[in-house]
């Protein structure tokens, strides 16, 4: 792919650093031949998602069994049935198949960084992240009359951050005293009668 001479190479600052930097791991791409609209969209989808459920449902995205609700960016896109599922405006929705390919490149590059720092990838969880413009491409295009007009195209910079969360379901302490309502107490000592 075209895209990968871009992922970062150097030591690049990204605009939020992990709060616990040995649980997490990142990844980046520049200048991604992507639109910028609809890989804001599918960021925002994926968001807060576990590693494996992004990438499944991505794939789903590409192969047009999920959909990515269009939130921000929404002109001119259509309604779709399977929008509906999610809680968007006028079940607006799209399959942005480009920015979705190139967003499953970036969680399998994630997920290598995290293997390399020894990290559990099934708990891996996308914290954090952000898509940027990137400067525009310029290209011409011919019009009527011999006139041209710019025909640009609106690339993105991408960059997120995943953090190993902790799968441990505390148990209740049976040392803790119950909740009791006061009916129930009530009840409980109706049927016990009267102490004397």
């Amino acid at each position: 792919n075209e895209y990968k001479s871009y992922l970062s190479t150097s030591m690049v600052r990204y605009a939020k650093e992990a709060e616990n930097p040995a649980k997490s791991c990142k990844a980046r791409g520049f200048h991604l031949r992507t639109h910028f609209k609809t890989s804001r969209e599918v960021a925002q989808a994926i968001k807060g998602m576990h590693l494996r459920k992004a990438t499944k449902y991505l794939k789903d995205v590409v192969a047009k069994k999920q959909i990515v609700p269009m939130r921000r960016f929404m002109g001119g896109v259509g309604r779709h049935a399977q929008a509906k599922a999610f809680n968007t405006s006028g079940s607006l929705g799209a399959w942005p198949k480009k920015s979705a390919t190139i967003f499953l490149d970036l969680l399998k590059n994630a997920e290598s960084n995290a293997e390399v720092k020894g990290l559990e990838v099934d708990s891996l969880v996308i914290e954090y992240i952000q898509v940027n413009r990137a400067p525009q491409m310029r290209r011409r295009t011919y019009r009527a009359h011999g006139r041209i007009n710019p025909f640009m195209c609106s690339p993105c910079h991408v960059e997120m951050i995943l953090t190993e969360t902790e799968s441990i379901v505390s148990k209740e302490d049976d040392d803790a005293p119950k909740k009791k309502s006061k009916k129930k107490e009530a009840r409980q000592r109706a049927r016990l009668g009267p102490l004397e």
